[in-house]
């Protein structure tokens, strides 16, 4: 009491003075602890942790004092799973220890989605839509049809799958695809007469295969040789309204089988049509 007396029987400048003081001293003592009190200085590089095990992860970020949040999961079918995908904040990037890392992995199960009906679309449109789905593009198989790159049937594992049946992410989808044949078929080649090397180029020039070559007597040069059979025949057994043979057709690939001969055939006019 006797101390608080003197205090008040000061002038009031005096103690107007002591409280500023007072008051300065508190600050500093306070500014000079911020950093201990905060950890203020301490820092610490993040180690990049993008591809380990989150196990894994989170151990290495807590042996070196960050907090781990796991923020997302996310599906990547060729990742492994529970690996993790994102980090933030960055690889490499110094940061007050203490700090919290958020990751992002990889889930351990493929989500379900359903399988949309390609069938119509455009090979291209029908890969776009793969992608945004996270379905992946299989193998890609042409097919006679007079629609040129649109898709005619839908696989998975060589077998047709349904519109609306559930797949995992992921899944391969393959694809029977239109030639753009203006049909499914087209004609088998008269060859009859022809060298060998000219049967050749118009077999060929068709998109069908060269077969096998027989002959009745033996043939050293056969590129002199003369075409005398073939295996389609150019013509069927039916006779078409005019009375004429109907002409053969066979898919495109198709392989052509030729007997030849180093003599030419004589053809007459009614071989030309049969």
């Amino acid at each position: 009491m006797e101390a608080v007396d003197k205090l008040l029987k000061k002038p009031l400048w005096f103690n107007i003075l002591m409280g500023i003081a007072a008051l300065l001293v508190v600050s500093i003592i306070f500014f000079f602890s911020l950093g201990w009190i905060t950890g203020n200085g301490e820092t610490a590089k993040v180690p990049n942790v993008i591809g380990l095990d989150v196990t894994a992860a989170q151990k290495n970020l807590s042996n070196l004092g960050f907090n781990v949040v796991l923020q997302d999961s996310i599906y990547v079918d060729t990742l492994a799973r529970n690996g993790v995908l994102r980090q933030t904040p960055d690889p490499d990037e110094v940061v007050k220890k203490g700090r919290t890392v958020y990751l992002t992995i990889n889930r351990v199960l493929a989500p379900q989605i359903d399988m949309p009906n390609l069938i119509g679309f455009s090979l291209q449109s029908a890969e776009t839509y793969l992608k945004v789905l996270g379905l992946r593009l299989g193998t890609i198989t042409m097919v006679p049809d007079r629609n040129k790159n649109v898709i005619l049937d839908q696989l998975s594992n060589g077998t047709n799958i349904a519109p609306g049946s559930k797949i995992p992410s992921g899944t391969v989808i393959s694809f029977l695809v239109g030639d753009g044949a203006a049909s499914g078929a087209i004609e088998v080649p008269d060859l009859i007469g022809l060298t060998v090397p000219m049967a050749k180029e118009k077999i060929l020039s068709l998109g069908l295969l060269v077969g096998n070559f027989s002959s009745n007597s033996p043939i050293q040069d056969s590129a002199s040789a003369f075409v005398i059979g073939q295996d389609p025949n150019p013509f069927l057994m039916q006779l078409d309204s005019a009375g004429m043979p109907m002409k053969n057709k066979t898919t495109p690939g198709a392989t052509i089988h030729l007997v030849i001969d180093k003599t030419a055939p004589v053809r007459t006019k009614i071989d030309s049509i049969k």
